[in-house]
Order: structure tokens, then sequence, then C-alpha cells
């Protein structure tokens, strides 16, 4: 007389429904890479598509501050500014671009009269560059239109969305790993 092979399986042997169970989801997990290929495909074109909107964007803001001003020159500007960097090696820093461009960019910067080299309050052997009343102006109206434009955008998504995506694109950026506690945000 035969027994079953579930019958002389002892407890640790998987049974044909947990063979079953892995086989599928192998098949998942083979069928899940080209979706997973496509989906990152997908990402990638669409921050393509992004970032070539942004650099219009900065060349449209840097229209409107000077007819003049380059692209990278507003966003040296936009760094005096704000107060984010105030020398050319923190410009750079924050940049990542190479000294000559930042050096060519201020330069011009102060001949369109949007940016001044003063001392540094804190130290009097340094210089800190500033942007004049003219460039605040000129900037402030320029971001002023940026933002009704992104605002516009975004003001259809819900503040769970917008927290959402705004946590995605830290990840992306490699913001999560940056952090100072080395803690990474709840996913």
């Amino acid at each position: 007389m035969s027994a079953s092979s579930d019958e002389h399986a002892g407890p640790d042997a998987p049974d044909a429904r947990d063979q079953d169970a892995t086989t599928a989801q192998r098949l998942d997990l083979d069928e899940a890479v080209p979706d997973i290929d496509e989906a990152v495909a997908r990402v990638e074109h669409e921050l393509g598509r992004l970032f070539a909107r942004i650099r219009v964007s900065w060349r449209e803001a840097a229209q409107t501050v000077h007819p003049d001003l380059q692209p990278l020159g507003y966003q040296v500007l936009t760094s005096i500014a704000t107060g984010k960097a105030t020398s050319a090696g923190a410009i750079i820093e924050r940049l990542q671009t190479d000294k000559t461009a930042v050096s060519r960019q201020v330069r011009q910067l102060e001949q369109l009269g949007l940016v001044e080299s003063v001392r540094d309050p804190d130290d009097r052997r340094a210089r800190v560059l500033v942007a004049t009343e003219l460039a605040q102006e000129r900037v402030a109206v320029a971001r002023s239109r940026y933002e009704a434009r992104l605002a516009e955008r975004l003001g259809r998504w819900s503040q769970a969305d917008l927290d959402r995506f705004a946590e995605m694109l830290s990840e992306l950026g490699g913001g999560a790993s940056d952090r100072a506690d080395g803690k990474t945000p709840a996913s």
C-alpha cells in the first residue's frame, strides 16, 4: 500500500502548497524586474523633462532680472540674495560648479549693479557679496512668477501628497543619508 507523499513528509518538509507558493513568488519577481526597469525608465524620462523645464525657468528668471544675465548668473545671484552663499567659495560649494565660472558670473553681476563686495562685519579682513536693492527687487519679481506657476501646478494636490512628494524628492536627492542624526524618515 502506498501512502501519499504528504503522509511521509516530515513536519519540516515543504508540502506541495508551499512549493507552489514559492514558485509563484519566483515568477512574480521575474515579472516584477521588467516592471521595475520600466518604472525606473519612466522616472528617468520624467526627471529629464522636469530638469529641462527647470532650466527654462532659470533662463526666464534670469531674463526678468536683466536681459544679459545667464541662468548660472541667476543662480549665483539668488544664492547671494538669500544669504545662502555670500562668498565665492560658498557659491562654488552650493552650486557645485567651478571657480572660473563663479568668478565670471560675480564679475558680471557687479558690472550690472546687482551685487557688491563689502567688508565682512565679522572678519574685517574678508569680503562678502551682497545683493543690491535693485537685485533684491528683480529677484523678488522673478521668484513670484516662478512660485505662482509652481503653486498653480501643485495647488491641486493634497497636503498629504505634497508632503510625500517632498519626502520622496529628499530621498532621491540623498537627503535622508545626508541628515546629521543619521536617521531616515519613516516610509
